[in-house]
């Protein structure tokens, strides 16, 4: 019997700590992208490991990639545990693809002060500016709406469809979310409460839970009870991993990157040996386009961008008084300027940084040419070429050909006269590697002759 009590005794803390409930929280604070969706990927997983009973997504974007969204929103709807986004803190919003995200979610949130919408594509990502073609709601074929390009229409019925989809799912306002798309609307936390676009306003997250307690919810197929009472909530913080992808998958990095990795391994190519070049170089290109690979880049941007580098380097090995060096400038600020594309908030590179890279590099070039002019101009210090007018000293007696100690080498050497050991001798000419010479007036080692 003492033995059974002991038993009981060490099962029980193993039992609370199996039927302890937990809450894990996802904090995403700006434009989505590879990074933020491997976050909320790697997050629903742990959220499931754990066995937790929700996940709370902590939003506050102002848009981003369609892709990037795109994956978060496969990862909600195939959750085995809940998601419920909340527009958060007090001043954040959820527009663009933060919208997507909240209609598809499980239960959507915000707290005061926040508002959602404006959730038109712009080009290939998601954005918050509408495009001067953006096709009204209503149009009809006899061409009353504003003339749109097929790639627009086509992105605007594609964004309009799904997001009706995911309303129609979730059971909100499928009229509001096609207006977001189509007309770029905005709605505040209380009237996207009141018109059923979200379905709780929040002040905090405890305040959450305590609202969707007891709330039925749509899980992979099945209904659910939330059971969320005194849970405990459990922060998700990126990896190494995740950061490491938040820091790279920035165009401006990316750009600066290349731009190193590029000049490293030049240089290492060109004086071969110093092998940290190289390895930061190898480095910095490999990371550059790890990273670029991640964004929605352009090839005619990335070829410009070569191009210009290429140009740039041509002008240190060919001269060509500058005209390389001005078009390598021109091109790689203009690849620079088109190698993101899409208009994504938060996906430009800064014109400050492009002409500050180029002004950078075109100012090394510059330096590196003057200094090979300069070197150029210089006289021959060294070579064959600088024995010329050198003077040097017999070794031994001879008398047409012989051997003279010349710059501190020993040379054959040819005279017209006879010479003796230990006679100066000047360079008249170089015949191959036999010289001329011929003795030095008045210039004599003292020795009598």
């Amino acid at each position: 019997m003492p033995q059974l009590v002991l038993l009981l005794l060490l099962l029980l803390p193993i039992s609370a700590a199996a039927g302890a409930k937990t809450v894990t929280v996802l904090t995403l604070d700006g434009a989505i992208s590879p990074a933020s969706a491997d976050y909320v990927l790697r997050g629903l997983r742990r959220a499931q490991a754990d066995d937790a009973r929700l996940v709370v997504l902590q939003l506050d974007t102002p848009g981003g990639l369609d892709t990037s969204m795109r994956d978060i929103i496969k990862a909600i709807l195939a959750s085995p545990v809940p998601v419920a986004t909340y527009v958060a803190p007090s001043g954040a919003r959820a527009a663009s693809a933060g919208t997507y995200i909240l209609y598809a979610s499980h239960i959507a949130a915000m707290a005061p002060g926040t508002n959602l919408g404006a959730a038109s594509p712009v080009q290939i990502g998601i954005g918050g500016a509408v495009p001067s073609a953006a096709p009204a709601p209503s149009a009809s074929a006899a061409g009353s709406a504003p003339q749109a390009d097929t790639m627009t229409l086509k992105h605007f019925h594609d964004a309009s469809a799904y997001i009706r989809s995911l309303a129609q799912l979730r059971g909100r306002n499928a009229e509001w979310a096609e207006r977001a798309v189509r007309e770029a609307v905005s709605l505040s936390a209380d009237e996207a409460l009141r018109i059923h676009v979200v379905d709780r306003v929040a002040s905090d997250v405890a305040d959450l839970l305590k609202q969707v307690q007891g709330t039925r919810v749509a899980v992979a197929g099945a209904t659910t009870t939330l059971d969320v009472a005194g849970a405990e909530l459990v922060a998700f913080d990126p990896d190494w991993r995740t950061q490491l992808l938040f820091v790279i998958a920035s165009p401006s990095l990316a750009l600066l990157l290349m731009t190193i990795g590029v000049y490293g391994l030049l240089f290492e190519f060109s004086s071969p040996g110093y092998i940290l070049p190289g390895v930061v170089g190898g480095i910095c290109l490999l990371l550059g386009l790890f990273a670029l690979q991640m964004l929605p880049f352009s090839t005619t941007g990335l070829a410009l961008l070569a191009l210009g580098m290429a140009f740039l380097v041509a002008e240190v090995f060919v001269p060509t008084s500058g005209a390389l060096a001005v078009g390598g400038v021109i091109a790689f600020v203009a690849g620079a300027m088109m190698l993101i594309d899409t208009d994504v908030a938060g996906f430009g590179i800064p014109l400050a940084l492009i002409v500050g890279v180029a002004a950078v590099t075109a100012l090394f070039v510059l330096v590196v040419v003057a200094m090979a002019v300069k070197a150029r101009r210089r006289p021959i210090v060294s070579g064959r070429e600088h024995l010329a007018g050198e003077a040097g000293e017999v070794l031994a007696d001879f008398s047409g050909e012989g051997w003279a100690r010349v710059h501190g080498e020993t040379w054959r050497v040819r005279s017209a006269v006879p010479l003796s050991q230990g006679d100066r001798v000047r360079v008249t000419r170089i015949d191959g590697l036999t010289l001329d010479v011929e003795p030095q007036a008045h210039e004599s080692t003292g020795r009598t002759r």
